[in-house]
């Protein structure tokens, strides 16, 4: 008979019982194949002496292994790893008691999707253009959220709903869209997604599983890029200027190849901020009319305009159905809510609905009701509004900063709204330098290869101001400032 009392470490200041440590020892012996199928283990009484326990706390281990069909206990005969058990290789896919980190099978990993993984900041970040979450609205998102809950006639909100998002959201975003955007839609033309990001997973999927060609700009979102490759697109770039995307270059491939799609941000364009003139929305409108792509407009924080009213989004002055519209509350609430909607033909919208329903069943019923309480009850438009204002100041106070103390070394244009700058590096520098210098210094940047896929070498990035108070804008500015100074002095 096996001596277990070397083999089981009980820690009696853990927090896991005594029995389920003992418990646990024993499975991950047998997994092993320490103990083999068929093995006979020692009697409760002579384990608890060897390992210094309550004789009872042996039995209840027993008893749940028992239950779980590792052993089993003949009567008269003693207790015995189950002979019920696969041949266990004792290499297994256990690495010093843990599982294994590599994958013994065959499998895609996607190697074109693989990007570095943001981590929660625990210093200084200068981010691409994400809103300040200490302003986030929890006073009133837990308030509507306490309310649904502690009614017992919600609880029916608690199981599953429908797979297009929760009904009173889609409603309240009928007429929201509506009076912000100039957007007639109906409720079976809207699905409720879990941001902007899985709408557009989602229409790519429709449009580019066959393939097809889809155009953007030569800088574009990133994470657009690689969805629509990743959906099958052959992606074709076309140039922005200071007009947004040029629609005269889309025109030239329309007449040379078969277009599925074209993506724009024509709120403010990602990342450069421009905003699409509304000649080349009116012109672009007409391209998909006469060569029949559809258009995937991203509209990631259309509510933030500084300058003078938005122009309305394509959508709204599209009345051809080529438009798919794609929009979120995160920008508004916080990141981490994650409420996003797409707006397109019903026909689309239920196809797209029935895809979403195989990659996440529904979304967050409750806080989507939550939403909706906010936008009907205008808590989602005076907390839209507060964050406009203090954004205003913001970029402000960061454009001012950026010339004072940075215009020798970047050039940029004041952003007419958006939560970014874009700003040139002159080319003799290096933001992969400043990056590393400024880290050294406790501030984290964005990687700047994700702003020159097609290697133009604009040496451009995207600097975001909402997230930063005013005296963070200046430590931020302080230390860039030290880091290209101290790469220049490296010349």
């Amino acid at each position: 008979m096996i001596a277990l009392k070397n083999l089981i470490e009980i820690d009696r200041s853990a927090d896991t019982p005594i029995y389920l440590q003992i418990n646990n020892a024993l499975i991950h012996l047998i997994k092993n194949g320490i103990l083999e199928s068929g093995l006979k283990l020692p009697g409760s009484r002579s384990l608890a002496i060897d390992l210094n326990i309550h004789r009872k706390t042996v039995v209840a281990a027993y008893d749940e292994l028992i239950s779980q069909g590792w052993i089993v206990a003949l009567q008269s005969k003693g207790t015995f790893v189950s002979n019920e058990l696969p041949e266990v290789n004792p290499g297994g896919n256990l690495e010093g008691g843990r599982f294994s980190r590599n994958a013994p099978f065959e499998f895609n990993a996607i190697e074109s999707l693989h990007r570095s993984e943001p981590s929660l900041p625990n210093g200084l970040t200068l981010d691409e253009g994400t809103p300040d979450i200490r302003i986030a609205p929890v006073t009133e998102i837990f308030r509507h959220y306490r309310s649904i809950i502690s009614r017992s006639y919600n609880t029916k909100h608690l199981g599953y709903g429908s797979f297009y998002g929760d009904l009173s959201l889609r409603e309240a975003l009928v007429n929201h869209l509506q009076e912000t955007r100039g957007l007639r839609c109906s409720v079976d033309q809207i699905l409720i997604t879990r941001g902007s990001q899985m709408a557009m997973y989602l229409s790519s999927q429709l449009l580019h599983r066959n393939g097809g060609v889809s155009i953007v700009g030569d800088t574009n979102y990133i994470a657009a890029n690689l969805t629509l490759e990743h959906a099958g697109a052959e992606v074709m770039t076309v140039a922005v200027d200071e007009k947004g995307l040029v629609t005269k270059e889309v025109e030239i491939l329309c007449e040379q190849h078969k277009i599925t799609s074209v993506y724009v941000t024509s709120h403010h364009h990602h990342p450069t901020t421009v905003t699409m003139s509304a000649e080349r929305r009116m012109h672009l409108v007409e391209l998909s009319r006469k060569y029949g792509f559809a258009i995937l407009e991203d509209d990631y924080d259309y509510d933030f305009h500084y300058q003078r009213a938005p122009l309305l989004p394509l959508i709204s002055i599209a009345s051809n159905g080529n438009v798919i519209y794609m929009g979120a509350l995160c920008k508004i609430v916080a990141p981490a809510i994650r409420v996003g909607y797409m707006v397109a033909p019903k026909d689309f919208i239920e196809s797209a609905g029935h895809l979403r329903r195989v990659i996440d069943r529904q979304g967050d019923a409750v806080m989507e009701r939550v939403i909706a309480q906010m936008i009907l009850h205008g808590d989602l438009q005076r907390h839209s509004r507060k964050a406009l204002r203090l954004y205003h100041t913001r970029r402000d106070h960061f454009c001012t900063l950026l010339s004072a103390e940075l215009g020798d070394y970047l050039n940029f244009e004041v952003p007419e709204g958006g939560m970014a700058v874009w700003a040139l590096l002159n080319k003799s520098l290096s933001w992969t330098e400043i990056a590393r210098s400024a880290e050294e210094q406790g501030l984290e940047i964005p990687n700047y290869l994700n702003y020159d896929r097609e290697k133009l070498g604009h040496n451009g990035m995207r600097l975001g101001f909402a997230s930063l108070n005013l005296d963070e804008q200046k430590r931020v500015i302080g230390i860039l400032k030290t880091s290209i100074l101290e790469q220049m002095a490296s010349f």
